[in-house]
């Protein structure tokens, strides 16, 4: 039975061990009851957790003992009988452990309480033999008996306590209206059936309490019952702090927060959370040295503290140790390749070396490989988050840098498709499309970049200009005409409209008022004149392109919407142009602007 059992051959197992019970004499009690808890262990792999219940409860009712109790509190809970699993936690308590009298009872407890509340063994061992140094192995087999004990009640209550006294939803009652404190009442139950007998578990259950409140986000309901912990024994004292810490943390309470990791590590110096808690402390007040030795004291006690290795790279990043920081960085990946934070300080680590020391235009080798290297880290990471937005938009500025222009915009694109309200991601794909004279996509841009910004003037404008760039200048017209109704203080709507009314051959003698009435309410300063515009052709075949390599002297002083300026000695309207030549305009997307929105 037992071969059949590790082969997870369970069905056989189980018809080897009724075999062998038909075998076994009626004295031989115990070796049947071991038979017996053997088939409730096989029925359960089967998932028949009625069929291991009945094996169960003929252990129970001959020869209890806590971990048999503990698998048919498993089949209660999986079988959802919630009256059954209440009666059964009671009887469970009253299981004697085996061998150990009442006075064993309260000297083990009394040994386990001072082991807890002392760091050295030697206390532990003077009063459990205070005549002779050698430690009885008696007791100390008793002591393993009596937490492997503790362990499975406590792990008992832990599973039943959050839904014994939560009322199953009625399927023929429309509105079900649960009370949000029900899974209150199951700990509360639990704790008073744990303190006459197991007074440490019943402690233990409490803080889960409070744990559970956190994970519901009621903050100060974990903190009335953490504080309660304060006179209680220094090893739950520790457990309390640490959780005290980490909710003062949250809300923000930096003051408490660091008053509790102080308590937590002084009742227990080894107690990688606390050290953890009390790092962080010091990295908000910005002491990122001394965080930098918390963290690295808590990898020291706890090799896989996930959480200290993380911020250990975060505080090396604020020490300007990259090498170290990208060191944390690949050791948390080893431990744990699924969480996508790693990969993405990975991938910023290599973003941000490709980027020092390379202002200039032209890459090195150096920092290609590195942009390189980040482009193939934020690709691994959106097999984890494929549709993350910001990856998306890393991904394509990382290509910009490599000078591919194609990619960067694939992956700009499908950040927008994910998050289309970002407006850095909608004036860079706006942008792309100008500069390569792609006016109708562009447009789509800067449309939905005003609707999430209506009260921005500048997209509303490069959407004009684009109008104006494919020679469609009545709807330019009519587009400016809206803007100065909305802002009737903007300059550049102004010279627009007074430079399309002539060129149309509309009245503009009302917007020239305005223009020079604004002019001189703000002294002349910051205004511009505006090439004139040509003339509108029905048989217009060919739209004008603009000459982007003419900028502006002073063109990085320039807003990205500002209008051009022209020569002081050439203010009269050039002669119209033919159709199909080439126009010259130095409008808003000169190559200065459209770099200082890429910027």
């Amino acid at each position: 039975g037992n071969i059949y059992y590790e082969q997870k051959k369970y069905p056989q197992a189980i018809k080897m061990y009724r075999m062998a019970l038909d075998q076994i004499p009626s004295t031989g009690k115990e070796l049947r009851y071991r038979i017996f808890r053997n088939i409730g262990n096989a029925f359960i792999k089967l998932g028949q957790f009625q069929d291991a219940v009945e094996s169960f409860e003929s252990v129970m009712a001959g020869s209890p003992d806590i971990q048999t109790a503990f698998n048919l509190m498993l089949c209660h809970y999986a079988r959802g009988d919630k009256d059954k699993m209440k009666r059964h936690f009671v009887k469970m308590l009253s299981i004697p452990i085996p061998g150990m009298t009442e006075e064993d009872e309260e000297k083990v407890s009394e040994t386990f309480n001072e082991e807890k509340m002392n760091d050295n063994d030697d206390n532990f061992n003077n009063s459990m033999n205070q005549s002779t140094d050698r430690v009885d192995g008696l007791k100390e087999e008793l002591k393993l008996r009596n937490e492997a004990a503790n362990e499975c009640v406590l792990s008992a209550a832990r599973l039943i306590a959050p839904i014994i006294h939560v009322e199953d939803p009625n399927p023929n009652q429309k509105n079900n209206i649960s009370n949000p404190d029900e899974w209150v009442n199951g700990y509360k139950w639990i704790m008073e059936q744990l303190r006459p007998d197991y007074e440490l578990v019943a402690s233990k259950l409490e803080i889960d309490m409070a744990m559970m409140y956190m994970k519901k986000r009621r903050f100060e309901d974990a903190i009335d019952v953490l504080k309660q912990f304060e006179r209680k024994d220094a090893s739950l004292m520790a457990m309390a702090g640490t959780n005290l810490s980490f909710i003062y943390f949250l809300e923000e309470d930096y003051q408490n927060a660091d008053k509790h990791a102080d308590r937590a590590i002084k009742a227990d110096r080894y107690n990688a959370k606390a050290l953890v808690n009390k790092g962080n402390c010091l990295f908000v007040a910005g002491e990122y040295a001394r965080a930098k030795e918390m963290y690295l004291e808590a990898v020291g006690v706890e090799a896989d503290c996930v959480e200290a290795i993380y911020n250990l790279g975060l505080a090396n990043l604020k020490l300007s140790a990259v090498p170290d920081a990208q060191q944390a960085f690949d050791k948390l990946y080893t431990i744990l390749p699924s969480v996508p934070e790693a990969l993405f300080q990975i991938g910023s680590i290599y973003e941000r070396n490709g980027s020092i020391g390379n202002n200039s235009n032209m890459l090195t080798s150096e920092a290609q490989s590195e942009l390189e290297q980040a482009a193939k880290t934020y690709e691994m990471l959106l097999h984890k988050l494929p549709s993350d937005p910001n990856v998306c938009n890393k991904l394509g500025l990382v290509y910009e840098r490599l000078e591919d222009e194609n990619t960067a915009c694939h992956w700009q694109t499908e950040s927008h498709r994910h998050y289309p309200v970002n407006l850095n991601v909608i004036s860079w794909l706006g942008v792309w499309y100008v500069k390569r004279e792609m006016y109708e996509q562009a447009i789509e841009y800067f449309q939905r970049a005003a609707l999430v910004q209506p009260s921005e003037v500048k997209w509303r404008l490069m959407v004009t200009s684009c109008y104006r760039r494919l020679g469609d200048f009545y709807k330019a017209l009519e587009l400016y005409q809206k803007i100065n109704e909305d802002y009737p203080e903007n300059i550049e709507a102004l010279q627009y409209l007074e430079a399309l009314c002539k060129d149309l051959g509309k009245p503009h003698e009302e917007y020239t008022r305005k223009l020079e009435k604004l002019r001189r309410s703000v002294g002349g300063q910051g205004t511009r004149q505006v090439t004139n515009v040509p003339q509108s052709n029905q048989q217009r075949t060919e739209r004008p392109r603009p000459q982007n390599n003419q900028v502006e002297e002073n063109g990085h002083n320039r807003s990205p919407m500002s209008a051009p300026k022209v020569p002081t000695n050439n203010n009269t309207r050039p002669p119209p142009q033919r159709p199909q030549q080439r126009v010259v305009e130095d409008d808003d997307f000169g190559d200065t602007d459209v770099n200082m929105m890429l910027g």
